[in-house]
């Protein structure tokens, strides 16, 4: 499976839940910092970057119907609350220690967390809860994707052809 997670930094307000499980369990604390300065949210939380972050910590990381188009087809940000929660805290760190993305998530900031983040970050969106729809599916390069999405220019002339 290839995903789309992450991008910048921001902040949100919690629910009762989320902040409750947040102080009884301080995994679910880090796994929220972890998430907020690893930029899971401008990606995989709707409007999060558009908004400044002020979006309900309720409302994070149900992905996006934005879709990210280069050379590589359109990509789309997936529901992490839906995702994660069908895994194994096991699971969860193998997935996130081989991932392979599609720009522009930058699997390898994924890759090189540790292992005890990926922990923080697995009960925290544990603690959400599944909500939200799926992400639309990847198009592929010759095909043109719905609207919205980011459309990411070419390589620059002579630069090498992957």
């Amino acid at each position: 499976m290839v995903l789309a997670v992450c991008g910048a930094a921001g902040a949100g307000m919690g629910t009762g839940v989320a902040v409750a499980a947040s102080k009884a369990d301080p995994l679910v604390a880090r796994g929220k910092y972890v998430v907020t300065i690893g930029g899971c949210n401008d990606c995989h939380t709707a409007g999060y970057a558009q908004k400044d972050g002020k979006v309900p910590v309720k409302d994070w990381l149900e992905g996006d119907i934005l879709g990210w188009r280069g050379e590589w087809g359109t990509t789309y940000p997936v529901n992490l609350r839906n995702y994660i929660n069908k895994l194994t805290e096991k699971q969860w760190i193998a997935t996130a220690k081989n991932l392979k993305a599609r720009p522009p998530m930058p699997a390898a900031n994924v890759r090189q967390m540790t292992e005890q983040d990926l922990k923080a970050v697995y009960h925290f969106v544990k603690s959400l809860g599944p909500a939200g729809n799926e992400a639309p599916a990847y198009v592929p390069p010759d095909k043109t994707p719905n609207p919205p999405f980011v459309q990411f220019p070419g390589p620059p002339p002579g630069a090498p052809q992957k």
